[in-house]
């Protein structure tokens, strides 16, 4: 006997199999964000977004910290994509934090990273009439690559510009001619090689003796200086000698003073005793000369004058 199979219950069944499975998927999905509080902040890009989608992470130094809300067009400056970030709250974002895309490995999946934010910066908060904060952007590595290409595509079109306008063929002309010269100058040369290396030779022996003489003038200087020394070295001496000379000259001076001062009364005297002296035998030498016999007989009296 057949089982009847209930078809509405089958259907019901499955229905409810179905919302299950795809309530676990969004779940699943949204499960890093559950039980998380969310703030919205605002950046502005000047580059293409190609390859951002919605709810594409935002990190913050590598660390994801929320996803983007939306993407449009700035109305006030169409030459700027508005994106729209939802990040955790208690994110340090500061004033100095710049938000800039990255590709995620080789699948070209863009996301937004968020780097910058020193210690001493103030956090980021909403503006007064209630917009979310703005967090400044910066270009992306890409974008700093197509920066430089195209800086160096236009440097190397104008470099082969100016090398057409350099290389015209009058200044063709005038190389092909240089260069003539120099072969011709290069062939003179190799055949004087004698004379150069004869010359060569020449300098290397000046050089070695304009070297020695070198050493032997600052052998010279040397010994001028150690004789400069020697002289002044006399000439302190003789300056020492000096001052004792001038020392001995003054104490001889005060010894003169000094003798003349105690001895010249005296000497003076016996000069004045002396000449009477002198004058005394001056004296009985002419009375002897005139009158011998005095020796004999004494000195003759006076004969007595009138009345004695």
């Amino acid at each position: 006997m057949e089982t009847k199979v209930n078809y509405a219950i089958v259907g019901l069944f499955v229905l409810a199999l179905m919302t299950t499975l795809a309530a676990g998927v969004l779940w699943f999905s949204s499960g890093k964000q559950y039980g998380k509080t969310y703030d919205l902040y605002v950046t502005y890009m000047t580059e293409s977004v190609s390859g951002l989608s919605l709810n594409a992470p935002v990190k913050y130094r590598g660390v994801e910290v929320g996803v983007v809300r939306k993407i449009s067009l700035d109305v006030a400056n169409p030459e700027q994509v508005r994106l729209d970030l939802a990040i955790e709250r208690g994110t340090p974002i500061k004033t100095d934090v710049r938000a800039m895309l990255r590709l995620q490995g080789l699948t070209g999946i863009a996301y937004v990273e968020l780097e910058g934010g020193s210690r001493e910066a103030q956090p980021l908060t909403p503006t007064i009439n209630g917009e979310p904060p703005v967090i400044q952007s910066g270009k992306s590595l890409l974008a700093r690559l197509d920066t430089g290409v195209s800086t160096l595509l236009t440097n190397l079109n104008r470099t082969s510009e100016n090398l057409n306008r350099l290389l015209d063929d009058k200044n063709q002309r005038m190389l092909s001619q240089t260069l003539t010269d120099l072969a011709a100058l290069s062939r003179q040369l190799a055949s004087r090689r004698e004379t150069l290396n004869a010359m060569l030779t020449n300098a290397g022996r000046a050089a070695e003796n304009s070297a020695r003489a070198s050493s032997e003038l600052t052998d010279l200087i040397g010994r001028m200086s150690r004789s400069a020394d020697a002289m002044e070295k006399m000439a302190a001496e003789v300056g020492r000698a000096g001052i004792g000379t001038r020392q001995a000259a003054e104490s001889m001076g005060s010894d003169m003073h000094r003798f003349t001062g105690a001895a010249l009364p005296e000497l003076q005297r016996l000069l004045t005793d002396m000449q009477g002296l002198t004058a005394s035998a001056r004296r009985v030498i002419d009375e002897l000369e005139r009158n011998p016999e005095m020796l004999v007989r004494g000195k003759d009296l006076q004969p007595p004058g009138p009345g004695e």
